[in-house]
């Protein structure tokens, strides 16, 4: 068996058989695709003209490498590695934003990710979604778009917002004489901003958890999690009591993990 290396190449013995699988795992985890703003860090503007003295952050964000660098940071993400009962891995990933392509080239390869199971957005904004192009890069390749769809699952009103912005991604049929494009195959399903309206995505359940995004627009947390409960929320300013209630110890219970990427005013 040929030792796996990069690109999938077989090793010089001349041995042609397939790379080596990743090594296994039987537990769960999760891995911090990206933590930074809608522009990322560093901020190009930073590095391309640079004050007099240069900003601090985004000048260390060059002088390490990404993985050990705080302040080389791509678009809010979160890659769930689920661990089923039968030691199967699902990966989930929550938005896919203008860095996603970087995200995979990165943080894919480092951690052995084959492929992304299913996705779940938060809200339709750019560091959400504007990587959703890219998800073919994910998924097996067929010049005929031949492939079972990646299972979305978003609000309606995010729904509203792609079909707008990527229609050649939500169409399922082609006009007559239009040339078949490859593009990244997805099953749309549309999920309640609702407490209430848990769904499952790849064995795993999730529970909504509406937030204030600014002032006057609401964008989704989740709360999941078999023997660990972690409740994810990004772009939140603030809470209403409903979904205060179901983070906390007194209403939902004890939390093992809150991860909270806050907005500043």
């Amino acid at each position: 068996m040929a030792a796996a290396v990069p690109n999938g190449h077989p090793s010089a013995d001349g041995d042609d058989s397939p790379p080596s699988p990743p090594p296994s795992s039987s537990s769960s985890s999760l891995v911090f695709l990206g933590t930074g703003c809608s522009s990322a860090v560093p901020n190009a503007r930073c590095l391309i003209q640079p004050s007099d003295p240069p900003c601090a952050v985004c000048s260390q964000s060059l002088s390490v490498p990404p993985e050990v660098n705080p302040n080389y940071r791509c678009n809010t993400s979160l890659l769930i590695d689920y661990c089923q009962d039968e030691g199967a891995h699902k990966y989930i990933i929550i938005d896919v934003g203008k860095t996603f392509r970087e995200q995979v080239l990165r943080w894919f390869v480092c951690h052995k990710i084959p492929c992304v199971d299913s996705i779940i957005l938060t809200h339709e904004h750019a560091d959400a979604i504007l990587g959703l192009d890219d998800i073919r890069v994910v998924q097996p390749f067929s010049p005929t778009n031949d492939i079972d769809p990646t299972p979305i699952y978003l609000s309606q009103y995010a729904m509203d917002s792609i079909s707008q912005k990527f229609p050649y991604l939500v169409k399922k049929k082609l006009k007559e004489g239009e040339e078949v494009r490859r593009v990244a195959q997805l099953d749309w399903r549309i999920i309640e901003s609702d407490l209430q309206k848990p769904f499952t995505a790849s064995g795993l359940q999730f529970v909504p958890l509406p937030v204030i995004h600014g002032e006057d627009y609401i964008c989704l947390g989740f709360l999941f999690g078999r023997k660990s409960k972690v409740a994810y929320i990004s772009d939140v300013s603030r809470f209403p009591p409903s979904t205060e209630d179901a983070i906390s110890k007194s209403g939902g219970g004890q939390l093992d993990l809150l991860i909270l990427d806050c907005l500043y005013r």
